[in-house]
């Protein structure tokens, strides 16, 4: 099997329990007996899906076909994933609780607002980072203030963080199991004007007294968080965890016609949709509007997925691309702003990060 047959083999694994033709496709796949299971194993990690491919190869009863040690590797990993997760739901109901307590209202967003309101049939299968929560603009320093009051604390060791447009700088508190990111924006101030906190409030719903997001909205944000935050939409890749998100949104909400409203992001939100119709083997509720300018990036997509040597000179080019864009945008910003004049100075000043970067170039030990 090569790379792109990998890929999609993972990907068809993760919708076997809804869509009957990818069952059969897999089943045959197993039954042959020529799936390079490390190559999966490797794929399914970096995509943060491998207890996502466990549960849903468990639901379909295949797991007899996988090598017994595989299995036994698949179920640990998922067992400690599940615990990892009613943690972070016992922790999201705390901050829940002690935000309404002091009259700020959080909505729960992305894998923990997903977990939250039981979007998956075990869940065991989402792997989670953080705690993201987004707050209208009064309450956003008021939240960032009352976690401090309350044990929560920078997870960077630094005197100075970065002037961040989207979050606050990641919180954590002793004895709880995830890092909390306190939103006031979903997105970069390039795209903010479109999906924001005043285009999703008046369609959240409530769940076991927790606020979130619209299917709608979920699906939305599942698509920009990785290719606008990502740059997904820059590297023409794509992510198994996210789409799955969008998988499973789509059986509860079509999002072909979600799109129409929205300019800059229409294009980031159609290809990534695009892609997922593509990965999924084309179900219909993942049916997109197509047009030139997606099909032709559908068409880089799988050359990239196609070509490992391709691929990965390709997102060596953009990364370094958009690394001195990133920089010169920084620059330009502090000639304007004192909040980014001030974070420079102190960065640039910094020494431990001019020790990092001489040891970057090779010019001291580390």
């Amino acid at each position: 099997m090569n790379y792109k047959e990998i890929f999609f083999f993972v990907a068809k694994c993760l919708t076997i329990n809804h869509k009957a033709h990818n069952k059969s496709i897999v089943e045959h796949a197993l039954h042959s007996n020529t799936v390079e299971w490390d190559e999966v194993v490797k794929l399914s990690t970096a995509h943060y899906v491998f207890p996502a491919l466990y549960c849903n190869l468990k639901r379909a009863s295949l797991l007899t076909y996988l090598p017994k040690d595989l299995v036994i590797h698949m179920e640990k990993i998922t067992s400690l994933n599940r615990e990892r997760n009613k943690q972070i739901i016992n922790q999201s109901k705390e901050l829940n609780n002690l935000l309404l307590e002091n009259n700020i209202t959080p909505i729960f967003i992305k894998g923990a607002g997903n977990i939250l309101e039981l979007l998956y049939e075990d869940i065991g299968e989402r792997m989670i980072s953080d705690i993201d929560i987004i707050f209208s603009e009064e309450d956003y320093s008021h939240a960032f203030e009352l976690l401090s009051k309350n044990g929560y604390s920078s997870i960077y060791e630094t005197e100075y963080h970065f002037p961040e447009f989207k979050h606050y700088p990641r919180l954590v508190k002793e004895g709880q199991i995830a890092a909390v990111e306190i939103h006031k924006e979903f997105l970069s101030e390039k795209y903010a004007d479109e999906f924001n906190y005043d285009f999703i409030i008046n369609s959240c719903f409530t769940y076991d007294d927790i606020n979130l997001l619209s299917y709608e909205n979920q699906l939305i944000l599942s698509i920009l968080s990785y290719q606008i935050n990502d740059n997904g939409i820059h590297y023409k890749s794509f992510s198994l965890r996210n789409a799955y998100d969008v998988f499973l949104l789509s059986n509860k909400v079509i999002p072909k016609d979600l799109f129409n409203g929205f300019k800059k992001l229409y294009m980031p939100l159609n290809c990534f949709l695009a892609s997922c119709f593509e990965v999924f083997n084309k179900p219909k509720t993942l049916r997109y509007n197509s047009s030139n300018e997606i099909e032709l990036y559908l068409t880089f997509f799988n050359k990239q997925l196609n070509n490992n040597k391709f691929r990965k000179k390709y997102y060596q080019k953009t990364k370094k691309i958009l690394f001195i864009k990133n920089r010169l945008k920084i620059i330009l910003k502090s000639f304007f702003y004192k909040k980014y004049r001030v974070w420079l100075f102190k960065r640039i000043t910094d020494k431990d990060w001019q020790k990092e970067k001489l040891i970057k170039l090779g010019i001291i030990k580390p």
